[in-house]
């Protein structure tokens, strides 16, 4: 949809309707950082106080006039608006400006297009897209939609070449469409099983969700670094939005033997387009099967807050409901005067590649997940040493002792474990 020469980033004006809400200016903020993010340069802002946009041009006539202007002076050939446009919006405020005229969701779908490395990824995106050119379809500039009408007073009596063009684009979206989702519903199917067969072994499932850099992958790695049960497996991570578009899960083994799944899922950002909010919901799949989450929040950026409320927004769009959820303020190492580690109750104010600070996040985690654990003195005969030998791996073992019997050991089980070794509990 957009290309970029990646040694010099395209220079490009911004255009928003304040509607006197709030949060304008942080969208505004985020649209920059949006367009930085698909290597471009926002070289100006223009921007008009509406209640609502102009049907015909979003903005009224004279800031129309003013954003031609505005692309004459700074010699740009994209101007790119904070709001979703009409086809008609979009037409029109290309021949008021004479640029190409994208708005954000085509802009955030053409992050998503190129971060995409997933076969999953690569799918929900090119879903996401045909349902965004759907309804912008239009016939070729040479083609006049009322030849579709024939010669017996204007009544509808044959279709003329422009309609059935226009159709036959429809049909063919809708039908690219249609397969791309039995394509990514094979993998969901895949996914589901691969889910259930987790929670058929009773393993934890803990999930990172956030505002888009907000440091999950950085969690994610530290711990993967220090507990995975392949160290070397981390996850790609950078200072940008969108860096994360799949969702990645790895096991960590703790040293008390106890282990669970830590899963990095795709980053939100406000106004996320409807389309790639329905196809995502296969790599948010993960977060709405946790047994907790971990929202994680950029505590140095001054609309945190607002990143929060876009996360609990996009939270409720996907169904995901009554999860327990941890609150971890990342990144106050760049805050004055914040002290961390620190918590209070579920909320937590730390510095990720921080081993305290990741200590902190782990008891944490461990008190929600691992809160059914039962301590238990148990006595393996000797002739059973597998036994013993199964506890000292897979539980965690608190003491032992030699006794005339057997071996006597205080252990620690989950309510798996207890079934499997209840009868030799003597205690």
């Amino acid at each position: 949809m957009i290309e970029n020469e990646m040694d010099e980033k395209r220079p490009v004006i911004l255009a928003g309707l304040d509607r006197q809400n709030d949060d304008f200016d942080y969208q505004m903020e985020e649209l920059a950082n949006l367009v930085e993010a698909n290597h471009m340069d926002p070289v100006a802002t223009v921007t008009q106080k509406l209640d609502r946009p102009n049907p015909g041009t979003y903005f009224g006539k004279g800031k129309v006039e003013a954003l031609k202007e505005a692309v004459d002076y700074y010699q740009v050939d994209m101007v790119v608006t904070n709001d979703e446009l009409t086809p008609s919006q979009i037409r029109n405020l290309e021949a008021g400006t004479g640029v190409t005229v994208i708005d954000r969701t085509a802009l955030i779908l053409d992050i998503f297009a190129s971060r995409a490395k997933t076969k999953v990824a690569k799918l929900q995106v090119e879903i996401a897209q045909l349902q965004y050119q759907l309804p912008r379809l239009r016939t070729s500039m040479n083609v006049r939609l009322d030849q579709q009408t024939g010669g017996n007073g204007g009544s509808f009596t044959s279709r003329g070449a422009g309609e059935t063009k226009l159709e036959m684009n429809r049909r063919h979206i809708e039908h690219q469409i249609g397969e791309l989702r039995k394509e990514l519903a094979e993998i969901e199917a895949d996914d589901a099983t691969r889910r259930a067969r987790r929670e058929k072994e009773n393993i934890k499932n803990v999930a990172l969700i956030g505002y888009t850099n907000a440091g999950k992958s950085t969690i994610m790695n530290a711990l993967v670094r220090r507990f995975g049960e392949n160290q070397d497996k981390t996850v790609f991570q950078a200072d940008m939005l969108f860096a994360t578009l799949e969702t990645s899960v790895r096991k960590l083994n703790l040293p008390d033997k106890q282990s669970f799944l830590l899963s990095d899922t795709v980053g939100f950002v406000s106004h996320l387009p409807h389309g790639l909010v329905a196809a995502f919901k296969a790599t948010l799949a993960e977060a709405a099967s946790a047994d907790l989450l971990v929202q994680v929040v950029d505590y140095s950026d001054p609309n945190y807050k607002e990143m929060m409320k876009t996360t609990a927004d996009t939270l409720k769009e996907i169904g995901v409901g009554d999860i327990p959820m941890i609150v971890v303020y990342n990144k106050a190492d760049k805050c004055e005067d914040v002290p961390y580690p620190e918590r209070e109750g579920d909320d937590l104010i730390l510095s990720a590649p921080e081993e305290s600070s990741q200590d902190m996040l782990l008891d944490a985690i461990r008190q929600h997940i691992f809160s059914d654990l039962i301590e238990k003195t148990v006595l393996i005969p000797f002739d059973q040493g597998q036994v013993v030998s199964e506890l000292n791996d897979q539980a965690t073992v608190l003491s032992t002792e030699y006794v005339e019997n057997g071996t006597q050991m205080q252990v620690i089980l989950t309510p798996t474990q207890l079934g499997r070794f209840e009868k030799y509990v003597i205690d």
